[in-house]
């Protein structure tokens, strides 16, 4: 055990925590999250393809008071009835490499019931200002889309009123709601292309992966990697000891002879130094 002592230092303590805090993080943190994206995408993914050979199906059957079903993003859907004249706007948003708005306007279906249609992208003007928006089309409208989730604002992300409009910045029936004083449920309708009413339509993701998978496997090499490193330091640190270890048997007071500066060997030159 002597010759683990140096292990009892500080510089080497410092190493061992660091390393040990990294490895938890690797294994704990950095890896199960990159980890879950990918599983949080392949199940987005696979709602979408499963979706592309499916009929749709009326809203109001999978959209009702309550928080729609993951498992039900997605969905194609079909909705009956007449646009309010209302509209919010998504601001912040990105269309084609451009500033744009998205549209956001009340549903109400022939049923009674209301729901949250996105009919799309506009892009902003000169200014960066919303340009002037096409009404909803008057009367009785059958409409296509798929559903989609509520999003969430961050909490210093209010409401304003500017332009004439009120704008927010996510899609959220439940503002929407608020603001507009219309019930509809948490669940929204984003319009296919060249649908009634629709703007430039928010396209599919991708489907693919991403490297969330690979990201996730690195991690977690790494945190392996690094306990290997510090036990690779280790032992030749143990290595480098046992070569010193005759030559101060043999009485000599370092392991290796240090060797003569250069005013050392000036003076054996010379006689003195320069």
């Amino acid at each position: 055990m002597r010759r683990l002592r140096f292990l009892l230092r500080p510089s080497w303590i410092m190493l061992a925590v660091v390393v040990a805090a990294f490895a938890y993080l690797c294994f704990h943190v950095l890896a199960p999250w990159q980890l879950g994206k990918n599983h949080t995408t392949q199940e987005r993914n696979d709602l979408i393809q499963a979706s592309m050979s499916a009929d749709p199906v009326p809203v109001a059957s999978v959209l009702g008071t309550n928080e729609p079903k993951k498992s039900d993003e997605w969905r194609r859907v079909s909705a009956s009835g007449v646009y309010e004249r209302s509209n919010v706007l998504v601001r912040l948003q990105s269309y084609q490499g451009f500033p744009a708005f998205m549209v956001l306007t009340p549903f109400h279906l022939d049923d009674g019931s209301s729901v949250l249609v996105n009919r799309g992208y506009v892009k902003a003007s000169e200014a960066n200002q919303p340009p002037t928006l096409a009404p909803a089309p008057a009367g009785h409208v059958t409409i296509e889309g798929r559903l989609r989730l509520r999003q969430i604002a961050a909490e210093d992300k209010k409401p304003v009123f500017e332009s004439g409009y009120w704008q927010i910045y996510a899609v959220d029936p439940i503002a929407v709601g608020s603001i507009l004083k219309s019930n509809v449920p948490s669940g929204y309708l984003q319009l296919s292309d060249g649908q009634p009413g629709g703007f430039a339509a928010v396209e599919l993701p991708q489907l693919d992966s991403g490297p969330y998978l690979s990201y996730g496997l690195q991690w977690l090499a790494f945190g392996v990697m690094a306990p290997l490193g510090l036990a690779y330091f280790i032992r030749a640190e143990l290595r480098e000891r046992r070569k010193e270890q005759p030559a101060k048997v043999a009485g000599s007071p370092t392991a290796t002879p240090t060797p003569p500066t250069s005013a050392d060997k000036l003076t054996d030159r010379y006689g003195k130094r320069r």
